[in-house]
């Protein structure tokens, strides 16, 4: 099992910036990728972008150029900087691992609000 935990969300004006952090614990050495997802209210859950254990990434194309993902794993830590941030970027935003079997793991998320 992984256990994960997020930081760092908040409410924001357009054009801000935020950075998130998930925590994971547990069985880490079975991990081989970890992302973000989000959730916007009446809307499915989206993939916002992943990192694998290599560091290699990929983005959502709503948010390429304005957010980065990033790994420590040192500190068995993933990172989301998001920066210019829109009102359309509003949702609760989960991280994920995914282990070597392909189980999937879920934060609890936390809420990112973009509001002037």
């Amino acid at each position: 099992q992984v256990q994960l935990v997020e930081s760092g969300g908040g409410s924001v004006q357009p054009g801000g910036s935020l950075r998130l952090s998930c925590a994971a614990s547990g069985n880490i050495f079975s991990i081989d990728h970890m992302g973000w997802y989000r959730q916007a209210p009446g809307k499915a859950r989206e993939l916002v972008a992943t990192v694998t254990s290599g560091g290699s990434s990929m983005y959502a194309d709503s948010v390429k150029d304005r957010f980065t993902i990033s790994r420590d794993n040192t500190k068995n830590t993933v990172f989301l900087q998001m920066n210019s941030l829109k009102p359309e970027d509003t949702a609760v935003y989960y991280c994920c691992a995914v282990d070597i079997h392909s189980r999937t793991f879920w934060g609890q998320g936390t809420q990112v609000t973009v509001s002037s």
